[in-house]
């Protein structure tokens, strides 16, 4: 008498824990069908403006976006665009891991990049040419220094293939999120 209680319960309990495993992986697999499939999040430098960050999750998760953090180094003129970086990687690394991280945390596809090119506007140049991305979102600071410059960012303006957002934090703001 109870095997004939215990093996419709543990059918049933099968039944619902493998539909339940279908519908979570639809509901991955779905994500990016939406609009906006690929959000860019170009950066320079140790840090990342963590409203923009921010920001560029958020919209990720409402629309259902892969996240493409892509860290942009330069390559001097007198060396071959390819030979090894290996300074600006372990700046880069633990910086992408961090960004990865905070994603994840929101269920939040994510593909990291490292993009070499002869200046910063030449490696954003590379991967846009190289990759489809429907928004691309740039954290624009003071300093032209410390990342984009503002010649860089009317470039990017004029020439993406794709909606550009430029988040400004505020001033006094100065949370970032860095590998240090």
């Amino acid at each position: 008498m109870t095997l004939a209680i215990v093996t419709p319960v543990a059918l049933v309990l099968g039944l619902l824990a493998g539909y339940l495993v279908a519908r979570r992986r639809r509901h991955l697999a779905g994500r990016g069908a939406g609009p906006v499939r690929r959000i860019l999040l170009p950066f320079t430098g140790t840090s990342i403006s963590r409203r923009a960050l921010d920001a560029a999750v958020r919209l990720a998760g409402a629309e259902g976006a892969t996240l493409v953090p892509a860290y942009l180094a330069p390559v001097p003129m007198h060396l071959p665009l390819d030979v090894p970086i290996a300074r600006q990687c372990d700046t880069a690394m633990p910086l992408l891991e961090a960004i990865e991280q905070r994603a994840i945390r929101q269920e939040i596809p994510v593909e990291s990049r490292i993009e070499r090119g002869r200046s910063y506007r030449d490696a954003l140049r590379r991967i846009l040419a190289e990759e489809d991305f429907d928004r691309v979102i740039i954290s624009a600071t003071a300093n032209d220094h410390d990342g984009f410059s503002s010649d860089d960012i009317v470039w990017l303006l004029k020439r993406a293939p794709a909606e550009v957002l430029i988040l400004r934090p505020d001033p006094h703001d100065d949370r970032t999120v860095s590998h240090v």
